[in-house]
């Protein structure tokens, strides 16, 4: 049978080229054409391993078309990666949270596989320190200010949830926190959710993979962030960040942008009080001491 030349070439030459790094949902795209041609197979040969169409692999690939939960485990399932760290399955759960703050999203995608997390907080309690109930509380009073919804409020402490889960993970990341003061002395939620907060913070503490530090008021200009700051070392020995302000947060890979925030990061925890000084200002607090 005569091959359609034409046609094949009409094919390469409207192949569309991908950039992972416009939107999630490109970077999902991509990977999918990419493990799917690594394997020598067509659009249709693996929609039809997946029980779609050719048109629907397409529209995916090229971000024309959102990924499913379905279709994301269909896809694991037909590529021989279900179970692994690295699912499609994964990679939806992300988009699926694209009503969070720009760069969030992907940072978590991050988060769960770092070897390494630093994080500094200013006011609250970091999220993956933090109770259900407390979390609640701060969901709840941005729901009663009408700032988010009661689903993006569920939607938010559902997320922080499974955040946490990676610190019980078979192997846990090493976890550094440098909490503002304030985080410990405003209180959140009420007498009894902050008392189980901070009790939550104590042991915390306690963990084998875990230091945890208060950057005391008294520091003053020393501190070297005026912002949260999260910082993940991934497997590779890669350092990206994470930074937000109220409304917008920004992901970072660049080394020139990265380094200077992890010598700064370090600088702070010089400053910041040691883990036993900070444990005893938090039973401190804990009891209405001053």
């Amino acid at each position: 049978m005569p091959i359609n030349v034409a046609a094949a070439e009409g094919t390469l030459v409207n192949r569309k080229e991908l950039n992972p790094d416009a939107s999630p949902e490109a970077a999902y795209g991509a990977r999918l054409r990419r493990l799917r041609e690594a394997r020598g197979w067509t659009q249709d040969e693996l929609a039809e391993r997946m029980g779609y169409t050719g048109r629907h692999v397409s529209g995916v690939e090229t971000g024309r078309k959102p990924p499913t939960r379905r279709f994301s485990m269909s896809a694991d399932v037909a590529l021989g990666i279900e179970g692994t760290g690295d699912t499609f399955e994964r990679a939806w759960g992300e988009i699926r949270h694209g009503a969070l703050l720009e760069g969030f999203p992907e940072y978590l995608g991050h988060e769960a596989r770092a070897v390494e997390i630093r994080l500094f907080e200013i006011g609250i309690v970091p999220g993956l320190l933090q109770t259900p109930e407390y979390a609640r509380a701060l969901a709840d009073s941005d729901v009663r200010r009408g700032t988010i919804n009661a689903e993006k409020a569920d939607e938010r402490v559902s997320v922080l949830a499974e955040r946490q889960a990676t610190l019980s993970r078979t192997r846990p990341p090493v976890v550094l926190v440098v909490m503002d003061e304030s985080c410990i002395r405003h209180y959140v939620g009420g007498r009894e959710v902050m008392y189980a907060q901070l009790e939550r913070l104590v042991e915390f503490a306690q963990l084998p993979n875990t230091v945890l530090q208060v950057s005391p008021h008294g520091i003053g200009e020393r501190r070297p962030f005026n912002l949260p700051v999260n910082l993940l070392t991934l497997a590779d020995r890669s350092v990206v960040s994470y930074a937000e302000s109220q409304t917008q947060g920004h992901l970072e890979r660049q080394p020139t942008s990265v380094l200077p925030l992890l010598a700064s990061y370090h600088q702070l925890q010089a400053e910041a009080l040691p883990q036993a000084t900070s444990v005893d200002m938090i039973n401190q607090v804990r009891r209405g001491s001053p």
